[in-house]
């Protein structure tokens, strides 16, 4: 996981921002391809699926770059294309609730259907398979329990790896918004996988 706070930006992604600052297509084209995958990635584990995650990061880049002019060079790039992503993403949510959250386990969804995520492990035992996919299950139904504000927090803390502070940062909350909504979370997913029976619930260390 990336761990931003830590993170320098080299001078190659500095001089391709400086030259999108002033008007180069180009060079913002070359920053697209760079940070693509991150801002896909965190849409795809907000939205759900590929076409509305696609959408969204499309619009993600179009307002950093109408947006590129304010952006200062001392902060990092990543995370502020992170911030303008779960802003979106919490907009568009109030606007359609069928928004639901991505589960790296999902399948794939293509135009002939879908494919498994899941790599096959041959020493594994088939009854365990099957309880730690019940308890994936479970812990999924929990997730979308959730508030769209609580899902974005569980997501940039468990999945993405940020910290607290950097999460306060990209959400724009206080440090004690954050620790709230993730203790609320947190507490909210344990009732519910104690509601719906998790065969191991704990298993996997803190929730």
């Amino acid at each position: 996981m990336d761990q931003i706070s830590n993170r320098i930006m080299s001078n190659n992604i500095v001089e391709l921002i400086m030259r999108s600052q002033r008007g180069e297509v180009d060079s913002f084209g070359s920053l697209v391809n760079i940070y693509q995958s991150k801002v896909l990635g965190l849409c795809l584990k907000l939205t759900g699926n590929r076409s509305d995650a696609e959408d969204l990061a499309q619009e993600v880049f179009l307002k950093s770059f109408r947006s590129l002019k304010g952006f200062r060079l001392e902060a990092d790039f990543g995370t502020w294309l992170h911030r303008i992503t779960v802003n979106m993403y919490l907009n568009y949510k109030k606007k359609n609730s069928k928004v639901t959250i991505f589960y790296i386990d999902d399948p794939v969804k293509t135009d002939t259907g879908e494919i498994n995520r899941e790599i096959l492990d041959e020493s594994a035992d088939p009854s365990q398979e099957i309880e730690e996919k019940e308890d994936r299950n479970v812990i999924k139904q929990a997730l979308d329990s959730l508030s769209p504000e609580h899902k974005a927090v569980l997501v940039l803390r468990e999945i993405e790896g940020y910290s607290y502070e950097e999460i306060a940062q990209i959400t724009q909350s206080s440090l004690g918004t954050v620790k709230s909504r993730m203790n609320r979370a947190r507490q909210a997913l344990k009732e519910k996988i104690l509601q719906t029976g998790m065969t191991k619930a704990g298993k996997g260390g803190e929730i």
